[in-house]
């Protein structure tokens, strides 16, 4: 019985031994002790696969202290432990298997592990599968973007294990996407790789391009015939627009198939260097000056063996004939490359419907700023007949009126909510002051009026140059009205232009409101038709004419602002949007806010398009559309939508 029970007793021991064993990581240490101590990047793999293979929890905490030069293996065993500077210059080891202390010991009984650059890398790898799953969200987060950083076949396993656990949705959708993305490129199984090319073909990200791209790259080859395991893209014949004679010639020379064919700058310099007696080859040098002589001579010099012989159109017949050449995928699977053909296609089309749809925003945007520059403009202009040059400046004004607010008011949302009245207060007092003091004098004289307000319009430039300097001044936006909306990776629209456009609509719904439910806009309506009768029923066109500059100038005022938020705020400001407004209201129809808005919309979008079609000169762009609105007013001269009325010029 006691035989027994000390036998029993053994193979338990021995049973808790193994299970220790098999939940250590010091034994997995030990047995790849020299590679680790070597630390090379050549033989270091295997030692870190093991640790990795382990699935031990401590394995994470020893790679980490690895990569950061704590690890230490004490001298007089061989075992690692990580290790933290202690008291008097000694070190005290952490048992990466317990958790627990071990001691304080000299550095001179220690041997510290320092992995170079390489081995960090390779380490930093293995670790991913850990940080995958592991509490801490950034973590996990970093797992993922080492992952798309630097992908490798290896990472697919340990990410596939870890979206079921994975509690984060956010984190869940990324790692589910990003192992569609590894499947593409790594999987083993063929069907697999083509099932998830399958569903990424709808995506739009350029990652996905970047992953299915490199699966229909092909390389041009030339052999004496066609590979029977090559997974051929297409097969070219010499002398077609794929590929042409010298084309395919040049490219049997580079595969050492053909001999080179020598350049005549290379003919010339072998005659030169074989002159003897007046003569090359036997050929006088009085004929080398044409082209047959230089043949002829090349030719005798090629038959004695002093320069390498002419390639004829004969032979180079025959070196054509007597080889195939096409283009081969570097993927090896044809169902993958057929599945990413398909599926770039797929992605091409709906690229190029969210780049029109990228596009239209864009112009709807700039429709928006030049129709808000504008709306002052179609009212001083369209109602009033008035060639107001120093528009621009009211713009400018309200631009500068807001960055002095805000050197008043930090708050970058309450100081654009005080700065819009603001800005409408002081450009309309100078708009209504510029009316009493110079306009009223000279209306029903076009062009002494453009000759004032040109004048005008220097002086306000000079005069803000004088107060705050020719430097750019910042007009910052709100914070929440930073970044863009980004519906995918191709369309995507800024949050102030969207801000723009929505004040553009409401300055839209206000103006249509004075006009058609107020005295004034009733009052403006009567003088712009017919300012005798209006004055003869009771209704002052001075007071009318003086609000009414004043209205447009306050709206310039306030898209000054709108504009001075993505803009520059200089003395210059006006200038760059002067000639659209002028052009916006002259397009859609004099005195007519519904022609503002489609004479806007119009040269927003020709602008747009016009660039898209010569991205790389917006000058030129700018002269077309300029080129085009002079033949456009050729053949309709009142604008999209005419007014009948003193501004029509009834």
């Amino acid at each position: 019985m006691l035989r027994l029970f000390l036998a029993g007793l053994a193979l338990l021991c021995a049973c808790m031994t193994a299970s220790a064993q098999e939940t250590a990581l010091q034994p997995v240490l030990q047995a790849h002790q020299a590679a680790i101590l070597k630390s090379s990047r050549k033989t270091i793999q295997p030692a870190i696969d093991a640790i990795a293979a382990s699935g031990l929890p401590q394995a994470q905490t020893m790679l980490e202290s690895w990569a950061s030069k704590d690890m230490w293996m004490r001298k007089a065993d061989g075992y690692f432990f990580a290790g933290a500077k202690g008291e008097g210059g000694s070190y005290v080891l952490t048992d990466f298997d317990s958790g627990e202390t071990v001691g304080s010991f000299d550095k001179s009984a220690l041997k510290q592990l320092k992995p170079n650059s390489g081995v960090r890398a390779l380490i930093a790898t293995a670790l991913v599968q850990f940080q995958l799953s592991d509490p801490d969200r950034a973590k996990r987060l970093a797992a993922l973007e080492s992952i798309a950083r630097d992908p490798e076949a290896s990472l697919l396993a340990p990410l596939r294990a870890s979206i079921d656990g994975e509690p984060d949705a956010q984190i869940k959708a990324q790692k589910r996407r990003l192992e569609r993305l590894l499947t593409i490129g790594y999987d083993a199984d063929t069907a697999a790789r083509v099932a998830a090319i399958a569903d990424m073909s709808g995506d739009l990200g350029l990652d996905v391009r970047a992953a299915l791209n490199p699966l229909v790259a092909t390389t041009r080859q030339a052999a004496l015939a066609l590979p029977e395991d090559a997974n051929l893209a297409a097969v070219l014949t010499p002398g077609s627009d794929e590929l042409t004679r010298e084309q395919a010639y040049d490219l049997l020379v580079e595969n050492n198939l053909a001999m080179p064919r020598v350049s005549a700058d290379a003919i010339r310099a072998a005659l030169a260097d074989n002159i003897e007696g007046g003569r090359v080859g036997g050929v006088p040098l009085a004929q080398l000056s044409a082209e047959d002589g230089r043949s002829r001579a090349y030719a005798a010099l090629a038959a004695e063996g002093k320069v390498p012989p002419l390639v004829t159109a004969a032979d180079m017949d025959a070196a054509l004939g007597a080889h195939v050449f096409f283009d081969t995928y570097a993927e090896p699977a044809t169902e993958v490359t057929a599945a990413a053909e398909t599926a770039l296609e797929q992605i091409a089309l709906k690229v190029g419907m969210n780049q029109t749809l990228d596009l239209t925003l864009d112009a709807v945007s700039l429709a928006s700023i030049y129709f808000l520059a504008a709306i002052g403009l179609a009212i001083t202009f369209g109602v009033m007949g008035v060639i107001n040059m120093a528009h621009g400046e009211f713009i400018m004004m309200g631009a500068y009126t807001g960055y002095v607010v805000q050197q008043i008011i930090p708050d970058h949302t309450l100081s654009i909510i005080v700065a819009i009245p603001m800005a409408f207060a002081v450009t309309f007092a100078m708009g209504v002051a510029m009316e009493r003091l110079v306009i009223r004098w000279l209306y029903a004289r076009p062009l002494e009026t453009l000759l004032a307000t040109f004048g005008i319009s220097i002086a306000l430039q000079q005069l803000a140059k004088n107060i705050f300097g020719t430097q750019a001044r910042p007009l910052t936006a709100p914070g929440w009205l930073d970044g863009a909306w980004v519906l995918n990776d191709v369309v995507s629209i800024s949050y102030i232009r969207i801000a723009i456009f929505v004040l553009a609509l409401i300055f839209l719904g206000l103006f249509l409101f004075i006009m058609k439910r107020t005295r004034l806009g009733l009052e403006m309506r009567a003088v712009t038709q017919n300012p005798r009768m209006a004055g003869s029923m009771g209704i002052n066109p001075g007071r009318v004419n003086m609000l009414t500059f004043g209205l447009g100038s306050g709206i310039a005022g306030i898209a000054g602002v709108a504009i001075g938020l993505f803009a520059k705020v200089t003395s210059d400001l006006g200038n760059d949007y002067i000639v659209q407004s002028f052009m916006t209201v002259v397009v859609g129809g004099v005195g007519n806010i519904w022609g503002a808005l489609a004479g806007a919309g119009m040269i927003g979008f020709l602008q747009k398009g016009i660039e898209w079609a010569n991205p790389s000169n917006t000058l030129a762009a700018q002269t077309y559309m300029i080129i085009f609105i002079i033949i456009f007013i050729q053949f309709r001269p009142r604008g999209i939508i005419a007014l009948k009325g003193r501004a029509a010029g009834d």
